[in-house]
């Protein structure tokens, strides 16, 4: 019978957990699991944006997953091989206030194309035209909303009759473009030339040359008002114009090619999330293999256990080979219009954007005939 050790000064219950003893190798693997202690925010310290988050990189849960995917931001930003850093927005991004984020993103060149909704750049279009988004209340009686021609999105307000001024607008620059075929690239482009307002997301991006993608635009009001161009034409017997939504898949595939390295940036999911990863699978039909997006984060609500898409994780995506199986990659699961501005406000204020090369994308037609770096202005 083994003998029971005597342990001085402690408790039973103590007496009781000595019991099971630790070996060398269990005590050193203790040791290494419990060196970084949970730090908490010092408000009173905190100063600026790169303050917070920096500290939320010592916290737990969601404050540290915001950490991570700031620390990956600025990972993609510093690595010497210039990724080409790819943006999917989704969701009610403008109608919550991050227009002028996403437009200071491609200012500073801390984005280099972007893949996005149609709802967003149709409200970035609507807010250039001199209409506004309006606080509003997610108890309103819908149905007076309704009487009044007032669409809500949650807890905000758009004028349904500026809409229809906007359709009418996009409308009439369908009517003047040569009628043939588009990518939504081209067309995005040459719409974001016509816009005037400085804080628009299209005419920064068109100003720049950053390439901005809309694969599923037929499914936004921008659709809209394309469909009352094509009515019109058809009554009038003449020729209309065409989005190609395969050639879209066509050139952002040559993008990822002719990239050293690709990392994506995720705001919600759905379909600018699958196009961004799906440009990688694609590779194949050029008979290449990227081996993946090198860095990856993601802002949603989207919960992975649904089996969606939009809340899949990083490791999913890497056993279909769109995220390499090593990279560096977060998720946050915090409603863009809270984490974004925090993320983005980090990598500002830290000017990781500083002496960071530009790309310049020469296209003819649908090919992309050069993807060069020069430097910053």
């Amino acid at each position: 019978m083994k003998k029971k050790e005597s342990y001085p000064g402690c408790s039973e219950l103590e007496k009781i957990c000595m019991e099971e003893k630790l070996n060398k190798s269990q005590r050193s693997q203790k040791r290494k699991l419990l060196s970084k202690q949970v730090k908490s925010v010092d408000l009173i310290e905190v100063r600026t944006i790169d303050d917070l988050v920096t500290s939320y990189m010592s916290m737990s849960i969601q404050a540290r997953a915001i950490g991570q995917c700031a620390s990956v931001y600025k990972n993609m930003l510093q690595d010497k091989a210039r990724p080409t850093v790819l943006l999917g927005l989704a969701g009610p991004l403008i109608a919550g206030g991050l227009r002028e984020v996403i437009r200071d993103m491609i200012a500073y060149g801390i984005v280099d194309t972007i893949v996005s909704t149609g709802a967003i750049f149709y409200q970035d279009i609507y807010q250039a035209l001199g209409h506004k988004h309006y606080i509003g209340s997610p108890l309103a009686n819908d149905v007076h909303l309704r009487e009044l021609f007032i669409n809500r999105i949650y807890d905000t307000y758009v004028d349904d009759e500026k809409f229809l001024k906007v359709d009418s607008w996009i409308e009439g620059f369908a009517h003047r473009l040569p009628q043939k075929s588009y990518s939504s690239r081209e067309f995005l482009h040459l719409l974001g030339e016509e816009i005037k307002d400085e804080n628009s997301i299209l005419r920064t991006a068109a100003k720049l040359g950053v390439p901005v993608f809309s694969p599923a635009l037929n499914d936004s009001s921008i659709g809209i008002g394309l469909t009352g161009h094509y009515h019109l034409r058809k009554k009038e017997g003449k020729p209309h114009i065409v989005l190609d939504a395969i050639r879209d898949n066509y050139e952002l595939t040559q993008i990822i090619l002719k990239s050293r390295k690709t990392a994506a940036i995720y705001v919600a999911g759905g379909v600018p999330k699958n196009f961004i990863n799906d440009s990688v699978v694609m590779g194949y039909i050029f008979g290449k293999n990227t081996g993946g997006h090198s860095y990856a984060f993601q802002l949603t609500t989207d919960s992975p256990h649904w089996g969606g898409l939009s809340g899949s994780t990083f490791d999913e995506a890497t056993s279909w080979g769109k995220i390499s199986k090593q990279a560096t990659k977060a998720m946050a699961f915090v409603e863009p219009t809270v984490s974004l501005p925090l993320v983005v406000g980090f990598v500002l204020q830290k000017k990781l954007w500083e002496k960071r090369q530009r790309l310049r994308f020469k296209w003819k037609e649908d090919i992309l005939e050069t993807l060069q770096r020069f430097p910053a202005e």
